[in-house]
C-alpha cells in the first residue's frame, strides 16, 4: 500500500548553510569565532555574520560578550533532549508493538506530533502479505490519521479551537473531514471516548486506530496505533479486538514512562 510520503526535490540552501554552521560545533572547539566559522564553511564573513544573527535570534546560537565568540544556544539543547525523549519512548514501546502484531497481525506504529503533521518514528509490521507499510520520518496530516486525532483531541481547549481554526484541510478522500465544527465535535468525541478510528479518511481501503500515550507527567508524548486494509478491519473487529488492543498498548507504555492513571 502507498507511503504517502511526498519527497522534496530541493534543497533550501541557506537552510543548509544554517545547518552546517550548527554542525561546526560538534567537534572539540565549544566556542568558534566568526573567521574560524567562515573559514570552514567556506563562505564569505558577512553571508556567515547574518546566519549567526538568524540563529541567535532564535536562541540556537550564543555569542560570548567578552570573547565575541559563539557557541551552541539554549535551543539546541532543547531539542537534544525532545531527541533522546523519543528515542526513549519508542525503545519502551518496541516491545509492546511487537506484541500487539503478535496478536492481531496488524502493523503497529508509533508516532509523534509536530505542528499539523504526525511524524512516524517506529513501525512493526504485520506479516499479511497485503499490509500497510509506513515509513520511519513520514510525516502525514494530524486530522485524517488515527494517530494524529488521538493526540490533538487532548489539546487544551484554546488550543483545540485554534488548531482546527488553523487547520489547511485537503479533501484527501469522500470521508476527509474538511468542515471546521464537524472536526471540533469529532475530537471532543475521541477525547472522551480515549482513543480514535479512522475510516478511510486518508486513502480509501485503509483504516487504523490510535491511542495517546502519556509520560509521567500525564504529557501526551506520542501515539500507538494499528494500521491494515479496510477489509480486515471491519467495524465489529475494531470495536471487538483493535480498539482495546490498542488502548492497552498505549496504557502499558504510558505505565513504562511513569503514568499514573486516576482511578
Amino acid at each position: 500500500m502507498a507511503s504517502y510520503e511526498k519527497n522534496s526535490a530541493y534543497n533550501i540552501l541557506s537552510v543548509s548553510h544554517a545547518i552546517d554552521l550548527l554542525e561546526q560545533f560538534l567537534g572539540n572547539m565549544d566556542e568558534l569565532g566568526l573567521a574560524d566559522l567562515s573559514r570552514s564553511l567556506q563562505l564569505p564573513q558577512t553571508r556567515v555574520s547574518r546566519l549567526l544573527s538568524t540563529l541567535r535570534s532564535r536562541n540556537f546560537i550564543e555569542q560570548d560578550p567578552v570573547t565575541e565568540k559563539y557557541r551552541l544556544g539554549f535551543k539546541t539543547f532543547e531539542l537534544s533532549k525532545a531527541a533522546i525523549r523519543q528515542l526513549s519512548t519508542l525503545d519502551i514501546s518496541r516491545s509492546i508493538m511487537e506484541s500487539l502484531v503478535r496478536e492481531c497481525n496488524e502493523t503497529a506504529c508509533m508516532s509523534f506530533l509536530k505542528d499539523s503533521c504526525i511524524v512516524n518514528l517506529g513501525v512493526v509490521e504485520s506479516k499479511h502479505p497485503l499490509r500497510v507499510m509506513p515509513r520511519i520520518g513520514s510525516q502525514l496530516p494530524a486530522y485524517c490519521t488515527a494517530g494524529g486525532k488521538s493526540q490533538i483531541a487532548f489539546f487544551e481547549e484554546e488550543t483545540l479551537r485554534r488548531y482546527v481554526l488553523d487547520c489547511q484541510f485537503q479533501q484527501y478522500t469522500p470521508y476527509t473531514i474538511t468542515d471546521r465544527q464537524q472536526l471540533e465535535t469529532h475530537l471532543r468525541k475521541i477525547a472522551h471516548k480515549g482513543y480514535a478510528v479512522q475510516l478511510d479518511e486518508l486513502e480509501i481501503g485503509l483504516r487504523s486506530v490510535g491511542a495517546p500515550i502519556r509520560d509521567n507527567t500525564s504529557r501526551i508524548v506520542g501515539a500507538i496505533t494499528l494500521l491494515g486494509p479496510s477489509l480486515r478491519f471491519s467495524d465489529g473487529r475494531i470495536a471487538s479486538e483493535l480498539v482495546p488492543l490498542v488502548t492497552r498498548g498505549a496504557a502499558d507504555i504510558s505505565a513504562r514512562l511513569g503514568y499514573l492513571q486516576a482511578s
